[in-house]
């Protein structure tokens, strides 16, 4: 057994310490990202404002997407990972100069997010094929439950350590921690892991090559159903994740370290699902596992926050929304790997991003504009009647109660009609 595990260790080397790194480092950025977050909530006290950061951060990546994949399958993997990385850190860097020279602006923070969103565009369908070249495909479900894991994790101390960190160090200390986590990644990608050489090398026009991975969906009417089904879940939860800072901030019962409290929820039901996914077996039907917990969570969340003020509730919505989230990651993660060659992985990964995660900037902005300029002015103006001030409460916070209620009804009402097409596929590879 010893030898069993030994072994184990030593195939999955190169993909422990590029997982274990990379993750230090994406603690980092979000750790900062929340922190801007919060920075931008007190200059403007607007959910759409705050929306409008993630926004930018999300536009390169659902426009550029089909290229970059493209691009993805014609260079080095390692160098790409570099190079997109270190872009990533000097906006990193700029924001930290203007705020010290109190010169930074909201727009700034725009226009740097969307270089820093472009760059991940590059290098997320890089990072997916270099984890592929390193693993096994034995481990496939084994190290897609240590990164639903790592991503639990940092969803928990995310919140946490940037509302620490943001009181008592402000936007200086947030973006020291950044940088030093960012060093710490680049060193271990660039001298301690080894990524086996999988260009193409074909010179065809990245237009081609981007048209291939079109092509390849559309032969594959099981991912792209599986593809346009989480499209339509990241809609609303998106939306969601515009709403939550207008729901929590101005409560009460509320507040930064609140809100934390509640986002850090979120990592804690993701570990434990992430745990779940290491132990389970083989399931009989990946397909109906995607669809079933997606169905529970997007059903569930919404509805207890809308009419819950108590933030034990909120916590418990968060962990009811996140718990089975880990598992869908999984099965929906064996799916691609194994069915999609290596050799196309970067440039069907990259147009799976597009297609997948185009709803994402648009829930955001539906989110919070519907907060500021519909469900907020409403409920001003007749959040008085006793139904709405029992369902929703009074005050600034209320439309975004209501809104989530809206978010409620439409994700169960999304998940219903687009999970109906993944019905009548079955995935049993392996």
């Amino acid at each position: 057994m010893k030898l069993i595990k030994k072994n184990a260790l030593y195939e999955c080397k190169d993909f422990l310490i590029l997982w274990s790194t990379q993750s230090i480092s994406q603690l980092g950025s979000s750790i900062t990202g929340f922190a801007l977050t919060l920075w931008l909530y007190e200059k403007t006290g607007s959910s759409l404002s705050t929306a409008a950061l993630t926004i930018c951060s999300y536009a390169p990546y659902v426009f550029m997407s089909i290229f970059a994949g493209a691009l993805t399958d014609r260079f080095d993997k390692k160098k790409t990972m570099l190079a997109c990385d270190t872009f990533a850190a000097v906006c990193t860097v700029l924001v930290f100069v203007l705020f010290r020279t109190n010169r930074l602006m909201v727009w700034h923070l725009y226009a740097l997010n969307a270089v820093s969103g472009l760059m991940n565009t590059v290098q997320q369908p890089a990072s997916e094929v270099a984890m592929t070249l390193i693993m096994p495909e034995k481990y496939y479900q084994k190290t897609s439950g240590l990164r639903s894991l790592s991503g639990s994790l940092i969803s928990i101390l995310n919140p946490l350590v940037a509302t620490s960190l943001y009181a008592f160090t402000g936007l200086n200390g947030v973006i020291a921690v950044d940088i030093v986590s960012f060093i710490v990644a680049f060193l271990a990608l660039a001298f301690l892991v080894r990524i086996p050489e999988n260009k193409s090398d074909r010179k065809e026009s990245v237009l081609v090559l981007a048209k291939e991975g079109l092509m390849f969906l559309r032969e594959n009417p099981l991912i792209m159903a599986l593809i346009l089904f989480m499209s339509s879940v990241n809609l609303v939860a998106s939306a969601f994740d515009a709403v939550l800072p207008g729901y929590v901030l101005p409560n009460p019962k509320g507040g930064t370290t609140v809100l934390g409290i509640v986002t850090s929820c979120s990592g804690i039901a993701m570990i434990v699902g992430s745990l779940a996914v290491s132990i389970l077996p083989k399931p009989k039907n990946r397909v109906k596992i995607i669809y079933v917990t997606m169905l529970f969570s997007l059903g569930t969340e919404n509805f207890l926050l809308a009419f819950s003020r108590e933030p034990l509730l909120w916590c418990a919505g968060q962990v009811i929304g996140w718990v089975l989230v880990p598992i869908m990651n999984a099965n929906l993660d064996v799916i691609l790997r194994t069915t999609i060659p290596v050799k196309l992985q970067g440039r069907v990964y990259a147009c799976r991003n597009t297609l997948q995660f185009f709803t994402i900037p648009i829930g955001l902005f539906i989110g919070g504009f519907m907060v500021d300029n519909v469900c907020e002015p409403f409920m001003s103006a007749y959040g008085d009647s006793f139904i709405l001030k029992t369902l929703f409460g009074t005050g600034k916070g209320s439309g975004a109660a209501l809104m989530m209620l809206i978010l409620g009804i439409s994700g169960t009402f999304l998940c219903i009609i687009t999970g109906k097409k993944l019905k009548k596929y079955q995935y049993n590879r392996e």
